[in-house]
């Protein structure tokens, strides 16, 4: 089992910067590629960014890509999302999740662990 923790949410302005952080303990972290995933009130979940266990290769979508970077300190177990220039819209809660290989990183489905989340709010 491996647990994963969030942390790095908070309130800030828009165009403003925040980085969270999803820390990994418990059963080693090992080979997993872990994504972003966001929700808003009323909204399915969604995803923001991905990376692969190597951290050689990284994904977005169009509304994060250029704004938002992922990277991965595997020595420390902790993947993190760098979020400049936020917007309202990006105001969700924020999931990391974790899953074997990079194949469909991109769907909620097929994760084999989640965070509880961490609350991001952009005000205008």
């Amino acid at each position: 089992q491996v647990q994963l923790v969030e942390s790095g949410g908070g309130l800030v302005q828009a165009g403003g910067s925040l980085r969270l952080s999803c820390a990994a303990s418990g059963r080693t972290f090992s080979g997993y590629a872990t994504g972003w995933f966001r929700q808003a009130p009323k909204k399915e979940r969604e995803f923001v960014a991905g990376i692969s266990w190597s951290g050689d290769t990284t994904y977005y979508t169009d509304s994060t890509k250029g704004r938002f970077t992922i990277s991965r300190d595997n020595a420390k177990n902790t993947v993190y999302l760098q979020m400049n220039n936020l917007k309202p819209e990006d105001t969700a809660v924020y999931y990391c999740a974790a899953k074997r290989g990079t194949i469909n990183i991109k769907y909620v489905h097929g994760y084999a662990y989640w965070g509880q989340g961490t609350q991001v709010t952009v005000s205008s």
